[in-house]
């Protein structure tokens, strides 16, 4: 018996799209595309813009309490870091309009030093709250006038003395008596000194924008135009006595006078130019100025200086109220300079040879 053969069923081929797969791109094709998508992106910008992260600024705030009692005086919120003290001064003024900036005390214990105008808030900030201690300063002035003050006054007081006026000596005595030469050079040399420090107030000095209590400034006044008066009166007085030595006495004091009148103007000369080199862990050294020279053996040869005019004017006049006043000078400008050495010995590495402070192999 012959079978009965089923016909053949052709092979159904697979759909690839039927199934999910992807269908095979020419290489051509792919290619295109691929440069399509290119031209695409760099014609235009996809991506979306980065998002700006603000940073956040952490305020402080600064709580002020009275330094004697502790009291709590007020709060200044809302402080940015970059805030100095002096803001923070200004800031507390509008709260307290009794005390002005210029008055207002600010430490950080009740006994420590009081802060900087200039320090940056943020140096002091142990947290994000401050605790600061209020004193109040007084009446307060400006250094400008504190100098102007004190050199104008016996500036003028002198050269009231000198014009012999009526009321302080008497008419019939004065037009008797002549004038010995050392009067008139003295009076010379007096506003001489005076004027100097007058003009170095104004051209050389850069004034300090800090201020002062009044009351130092009545004691300093107090102080000088005091003694210029006492000075005076001797020195003008019909009664004078010319120096023991004569002419020889009175020309040599006379030209040490000058010879340290023109030494302290140029240390002052030099000192500010070191400060306004910003350099200030360096010590001013000397230069072809041979008045300079000075700042090989002493600290502070401007003190120096000053000590030495008076020291010639004491000579120079014979005196006591000269003496008196030199002397206490000398005395205060020791003291000074003390101070000013031993900061320099702290800040200076390579200070440690030079011995004195205002006198050579001294003191």
């Amino acid at each position: 018996m012959f079978k009965r053969h089923k016909p053949a069923t052709p092979e159904r081929r697979r759909d690839p799209a039927i199934h999910g797969a992807a269908l095979p791109v020419p290489h051509n094709e792919m290619r295109t595309f691929f440069s399509l998508s290119q031209l695409v992106l760099s014609a235009s910008h996809l991506k979306p813009p980065p998002v700006q992260r603000h940073s956040k600024i952490a305020y402080f705030e600064v709580e002020i309490l009275d330094a004697q009692s502790k009291k709590h005086i007020c709060v200044v919120d809302k402080i940015p870091p970059s805030s100095t003290l002096l803001d923070i001064k200004h800031k507390f003024h509008k709260v307290c309009p009794q005390w002005y900036p210029s008055r207002i005390g600010l430490r950080l214990e009740r006994n420590g030093p009081y802060l900087k105008d200039s320090m940056n808030i943020k140096n002091l900030a142990a947290s994000s709250i401050i605790t600061l201690y209020f004193t109040d300063l007084g009446q307060q002035v400006s250094w400008t006038i504190v100098f102007l003050t004190e050199y104008m006054g016996p500036l003028l007081i002198y050269l009231l003395f000198y014009l012999r006026i009526s009321s302080i000596y008497d008419v019939k005595e004065s037009a008797r008596s002549l004038r010995h030469p050392v009067v008139h050079l003295a009076c010379a040399c007096h506003c001489l000194h005076y004027i100097r420090h007058l003009l170095e107030t104004f051209f050389v000095h850069k004034v300090s924008e800090g201020h002062t209590p009044l009351k130092n400034m009545i004691k300093g006044c107090i102080f000088y135009w005091g003694f210029t008066s006492w000075i005076a009166y001797y020195i003008n007085h019909p009664q004078y006595t010319p120096p023991s030595f004569g002419n020889k006495q009175v020309t040599f004091a006379a030209i040490a006078f000058l010879i340290c009148e023109a030494g302290s103007h140029f240390i002052q000369v030099a000192l500010v130019h070191q400060n306004q080199s910003g350099n200030k862990a360096s010590f001013p050294s000397p230069s072809i100025n041979p008045f300079t020279w000075l700042f090989a053996l002493v600290s502070c040869p401007n003190y120096t200086y000053e000590i030495g005019s008076w020291i010639s004017f004491t000579v120079m006049t014979q005196t006591l109220p000269v003496g008196v006043f030199a002397l206490l000078m000398a005395i205060q400008m020791a003291q000074w300079a003390q101070k000013k050495h031993q900061l320099y010995l702290k800040k200076c590495t390579t200070y440690r040879w030079r011995k004195a402070a205002v006198i050579p192999l001294i003191l």
